[in-house]
């Protein structure tokens, strides 16, 4: 399990699904083992409190983006009362007699793999091991002080999207960024043949 805060009011956490497995829930499971969840939920806050000092409390806004085969990416927005919260397929509240905070739930599922890199070094590199699976394939875009490679899922077939994740992996970190705020908040570098352009360019 991996935390970074992102702002004073707003953490993200990066669960892979071993981690998942290790508290006893299976990836097919996930939404319906809800106390097991719940539980994960509320280590997840104590442990950002002790590493990030991010207190819980008040309403609490949660967007949750399932990943292929990497796990899931979980923003938790520490929200003012009475706020709006995301619109989102599900929704749950902590009883306001015993929790200590509200939660409103955003359930996102993609199949599009996306990958942050701290470094352009590492995007090279990583386009270059790419290349072999997706010659021609891939997004890439600035964003947020990193560089962000992204991929389609229909430009795969059978394993090779196991196969390209493990290769990303090696390179960065795996992100629940999505498209939209990508080409609205970001500067697309590439659209759409970036494996291709980085190996004509940085060949």
């Amino acid at each position: 399990m991996k935390m970074e805060r992102l702002s004073h009011d707003k953490i993200r956490i990066f669960l892979t699904f071993d981690d998942l497995v290790e508290r006893g829930i299976q990836k097919d499971e996930i939404w319906h083992e809800i106390p097991k969840m719940q539980q994960l939920f509320s280590d997840m806050m104590d442990q950002a409190y002790s590493e990030l000092g991010f207190e819980a409390s008040g309403p609490l806004a949660v967007e949750v983006h399932a990943l292929p085969a990497q796990g899931m990416v979980i923003y938790v927005t520490r929200a003012k009362p009475h706020f709006t919260a995301f619109d989102g397929e599900d929704a749950e509240y902590g009883d306001e007699e015993d929790a200590v905070y509200e939660m409103e739930v955003t359930l996102e599922h993609t199949d599009v793999i996306t990958f942050a890199f701290d470094d352009f070094e590492d995007v090279i590199r990583a386009a270059r091991a790419a290349g072999r699976l997706v010659p021609d394939g891939g997004s890439l875009y600035a964003y947020g002080g990193k560089w962000v490679l992204q991929f389609e899922p229909d430009l795969l077939s059978g394993d090779q999207g196991q196969t390209l994740i493990s290769i990303l992996s090696e390179y960065g970190e795996a992100t629940g960024l999505t498209q939209a705020v990508l080409q609205e908040y970001g500067k697309t570098v590439f659209e759409g043949n970036a494996v291709s352009g980085l190996a004509r360019h940085f060949a």
